[in-house]
């Protein structure tokens, strides 16, 4: 596994996107209210640019007919192309998250001291260190998934 800084935490406001590219790879960085994510700027249907996608929330049946509640505001992406529904959390898909779903990354925010000592290295000059930095891990991929044409 390899760890990459991609950005400074607080270039990503709450509610907020970056695409960063990680050794070729295009991801998108998501922050849920503090709790980053990362997915694949792909989707799995015909490839469409998911850091382009419209973040929208669910609409669940709360256990009586005809009664349903609005949840998980921006925590659901719409792909921009053909409305393909994921979970930032997971990547999974909304209508078949067992067989679809998008590559996910683990992202995790580290302070800056810690980015700057190492195990990581990024290219410095001599400054202070404040802030946190989010850091993307790439692992081996995942099973491979299915996509409807």
């Amino acid at each position: 596994m390899s760890r990459h800084v991609v950005a400074r935490a607080d270039e990503i406001p709450p509610g907020g996107r970056k695409l960063v590219e990680v050794r070729g790879r295009p991801i998108v960085i998501f922050n849920l209210g503090g709790d980053f994510h990362g997915l694949l700027d792909r989707c799995p249907h015909q490839g469409g640019p998911l850091s382009r996608g419209r973040l929208t929330g669910l609409v669940e049946a709360d256990g009586e007919p005809g009664r349903y509640c609005w949840s998980r505001e921006g925590e659901i992406l719409r792909c921009p192309w053909h409305g393909w529904e994921f979970d930032i959390r997971t990547g999974r898909s909304r209508c078949e998250p067992d067989r679809i779903g998008t590559r996910s990354y683990d992202v995790t925010i580290e302070p800056g001291a810690a980015v700057l000592e190492g195990p990581l290295k990024a290219e410095t000059v001599d400054v202070s260190v404040e802030d946190s930095y989010v850091v993307v891990t790439l692992g081996p991929p995942p099973a491979p998934t299915e996509a409807n044409p």
